[in-house]
């Protein structure tokens, strides 16, 4: 064996802790029925924090590619790493205390759910055009499974239906745009595409088929992160999935996504500037016009669509659009800065997206609806939950001191400073439309009176994982230090990479 390869390796634990894990739960699923549920959230478990802890052991490895340059080791890919993992943990405790899998077997859940997580690891850190189609279609695919797990109900059937429609389509449009990106510069490699395009290879004559491939790549990028006019698939599937796996939906495969399209775009269209902190385009396509254009129309749809919304999960699903759009804002400001404030934009909506959704769980659990209008009078039902909500609710919109309040003003700030003020103040203005739908699940739990006011009970592992979703979203900026610091680290040593 080439010794490289057993070098890369050791660099490689947490995707191969992943690997045993989900190998291992397959085989206890099938070996042990009778306590299968059990074993395999134990063993789930276990493999993803194994493979966090490997993952964190890498922060302070050196930059560089694995595998001949299929994959990048860098602190932007640590971090997303990270971010996944995290994220697939909080989904797994979720998980096991959601009644619409109570009576599901686990087992084959909790293997797609370690699955997936590996398949976004792969893609954050493809530096390879081919690994980043083949990653994207292993999260496709089992992201497809997870969202018809409730094999009996017809609505999560449909919903699973449609995102693979949406999602093929998606994917081959990006395929086809890469095989033209293939053609016109020879190579499958980011960095020796970026080395074509800026020898002008394949940006002088070449202009229109270069802008249709990236309009086609932007289309598989934009499926994953609910973009318009990508988002179709979206609202449908989030209220059809299982709650889990529409929480999982709306922030992890998201945040893969956007790492991914800074990837493609930062590393092969365009040029750092050593130190400097700033990017250029390099080619003949003004591929941050195309991305503000899709940034400006998913914060306006988003927001407009979800003034009408009764469901929660729709009104989630349109707001998870709308955030779609705040995020671009960042990544199309070529500076340090813009891609920082993406890393804490999406730190920020980690917590209070995946808190709202934890509190629509336990509401679930116990009333059997989503419809908003069932949330009447719940502050005398579970002075908890609601205040809990409150203040996600609050925090999605953006208001001061909650942790959304600091994701929206990097990503405000960051266009500011880059001459793009009319699109910070067009961000502003989503931002207070967005306060009416979010205003209203407050004023319905609070001012709205129910007949119903029986006590909402919450067990203690719902009421724990709120707690956990609470306290960073009330109080990130007391550590707020900590977190520009890794933030701002994931994006300076990438400008050397």
């Amino acid at each position: 064996m080439n010794p490289q390869i057993l070098t890369d390796l050791k660099l490689f634990y947490p995707e191969i802790i992943l690997t045993f894990a989900l190998l291992i739960v397959v085989v206890a699923d099938i070996a042990f029925p009778r306590i299968s549920r059990g074993l395999s959230f134990l063993l789930t478990a276990l493999g993803l924090i194994g493979a966090l802890i490997a993952n964190i052991r890498l922060l302070s490895a050196d930059s560089g590619t694995l595998f001949f340059g299929v994959l990048s080791l860098d602190p932007m890919s640590l971090f997303f790493n990270c971010f996944l993992i995290l994220t697939s943990l909080f989904i797994l405790i979720v998980a096991a205390g959601s009644r619409e899998l109570s009576r599901r077997n686990m087992g084959e859940f909790y293997a797609l759910l370690l699955g997936v997580t590996l398949a976004m690891m792969l893609l954050v850190a493809s530096a390879d055009m081919l690994m980043l189609y083949l990653a994207l279609e292993m999260v496709s695919i089992g992201s497809y499974i997870l969202v018809g797990y409730l094999k009996t109900d017809r609505q999560s059937n449909e919903a699973s239906l449609k995102y693979l429609l949406f999602g093929a389509v998606a994917t081959g449009s990006m395929l086809y745009g890469m095989t033209i990106i293939y053609g016109l510069t020879g190579t499958t490699k980011l960095a020796a595409i970026q080395d074509a395009l800026y020898q002008g290879a394949a940006s002088g004559n070449n202009s229109v088929m270069l802008l249709i491939a990236t309009v086609l790549i932007l289309a598989g990028f934009g499926f994953k992160m609910a973009a318009v006019p990508f988002h179709f698939w979206c609202p449908d599937v989030y209220s059809g999935a299982p709650t889990p796996v529409t929480a999982f939906l709306s922030i992890a495969p998201k945040a893969a996504a956007f790492a991914v399209l800074i990837r493609f775009f930062f590393t092969a269209f365009s040029d750092a500037s050593p130190g400097m902190g700033h990017y250029s385009n390099i080619s003949s396509v003004h591929w941050t016009a195309l991305l503000i254009l899709i940034s400006v129309a998913s914060m306006t749809l988003g927001n407009i669509a979800a003034l009408r919304q009764e469901n929660m999960k729709r009104l989630l699903a349109y707001s998870s659009i709308a955030h779609a759009g705040y995020i671009l804002m960042g990544a199309v400001v070529l500076t340090e800065q813009g891609l920082q404030s993406v890393l804490v934009y999406l730190v920020t909506y980690l917590f209070m997206n995946l808190g709202a959704f934890l509190v629509v769980i336990a509401i679930y659990n116990h009333t059997g609806s989503f419809d908003i209008q069932d949330y009447r009078g719940l502050l005398k039902r579970s002075p908890f939950l609601t205040v809990s909500m409150s203040f996600f609710m609050l925090s999605l919109m953006g208001i001061p001191p909650f942790a959304g309040f600091l994701g929206k003003l990097y990503v405000f700030g960051a266009a500011v400073n880059n001459n793009l003020a009319w699109f910070a103040v067009i961000g502003a203005l989503n931002s207070v439309v967005a306060v009416y739908y979010y205003a209203r699940v407050i004023k319905t739990m609070i001012i709205e009176t129910s007949g119903d006011t029986t006590p909402l009970p919450v067990s203690f592992t719902n009421c724990f994982l709120v707690w956990l979703m609470v306290l960073p979203t009330i109080g990130l900026m007391l550590f707020w230090s900590s977190v520009e610091k890794w933030t701002l680290s994931s994006v300076t040593l990438l400008l050397g990479g």
